[in-house]
């Protein structure tokens, strides 16, 4: 898939998510076969961007292009001066966020509510257009509610604003994350327009999302919460979408390297003990899958300390793949 410039191969993303997408994990999901990561979504209003969070995820010294970084916010405006200001410190594309669900959001107008004001949405594309020579790309949802399914019409404004690749996600606001992704207005949306479209919303998996590019015709798709814990999804699925075959789940070693190297990552990023906090949310996704992983997540999540984390986390990998079954007598916190 092209994306301006840039060619997405393969044609995985990993979707913008607050306070999961840092740079830690863009970096990892890249490393294991995602071909874009977007980053996490950052406020347009300029009071705000000097804060540690605002600046921490502004920051993408060391990523690998393309460098994609999603803006919210509800003013043409003011949406136009956070894309200069975020291609000014590094963005390489620029994602709208038109699709967040989240209440917080909504109510000040923004995120998926706009699409209730397609005057609006049109001011907003444009404006983001014109100020910034990189790509502009939207993620969006099927609409507001069952009633009004309006993705088709804001596609083609999208379309129409110059905006370079428009990314689905097939639920409307009022679903949330509940019920299931549908994918017909995708396909609807794919067929009418010439600029590249992905499709997003319960891919789980290699077989899904071949099933998914198939059904819809568009050209990558989108994964979210499935990467959550399971970063190598992005490797699987590309292997699947190449060759046809499903390839074997990591081995504990391998799985605790990964998740070894990803704590250190986060210790490294945000230092203690905000990184020890933040890294427990990731350890809980790991954790999710097997039933003997309660030892793991019972103990692990309560280590204060980097120190810690690292140690209990080594120790329970080294007794998986050893063959033992890690029982909480094994994973004692000091």
């Amino acid at each position: 898939m092209q994306i301006g410039p840039y060619r997405i191969d393969p044609p995985l993303i990993l979707a913008p998510m607050a306070g999961v997408t840092d740079k830690p994990f863009r970096l990892l999901c890249k490393r294991l076969g995602a071909g874009l990561a977007v980053s996490e979504m950052t406020i347009s209003d300029p009071r705000f961007w000097r804060t540690g969070k605002s600046l921490r995820r502004m920051d993408h010294a060391g990523e690998p292009a393309p460098v994609s970084v999603q803006i919210a916010g509800t003013d043409p405006a003011q949406m136009a001066d956070a894309a200069r200001h975020n291609v000014d410190h590094g963005a390489q594309m620029i994602d709208i966020n038109m699709g967040c669900p989240a209440k917080k959001v909504c109510n000040a107008w923004a995120g998926s509510a706009l699409m209730r004001d397609e005057a609006l949405v049109a001011r907003i594309l444009a404006a983001v257009v014109a100020a910034v020579a990189v790509p502009v790309t939207l993620k969006i949802r099927t609409g507001w509610d069952a009633g009004d399914r309006n993705a088709p019409t804001i596609a083609r404004i999208a379309q129409d604003c110059g905006i370079a690749a428009l990314a689905v996600h097939g639920r409307t606001r009022e679903q949330q994350y509940t019920g299931q992704a549908e994918y017909a207005t995708v396909a609807a949306i794919k067929a009418e327009l010439s600029i590249p479209v992905i499709a997003n919303g319960d891919i789980t998996s290699p077989r899904q999302a071949a099933r998914v590019l198939r059904d819809t015709a568009c050209d990558a798709v989108m994964i979210g919460r499935a990467a959550q814990g399971r970063p190598w999804i992005f490797r699987e699925i590309a292997h699947y979408l190449a060759m046809g075959e499903t390839l074997p789940e990591p081995t504990p070693a391998e799985a605790g390297d990964i998740l070894l190297g990803h704590l250190q990552a986060l210790h490294a990023y945000y230092g203690e003990p905000a990184g020890v906090r933040i890294a427990r949310k990731h350890l809980g996704w790991y954790a999710k899958d097997r039933s003997e992983n309660a030892a793991f997540r019972a103990v692990v999540l309560r280590a204060e300390s980097a120190a810690m984390q690292l140690q209990l986390t080594r120790e329970y990998f080294q007794a998986l793949h050893a063959g033992a079954r890690p029982e909480p007598g094994i994973l004692q916190a000091a």
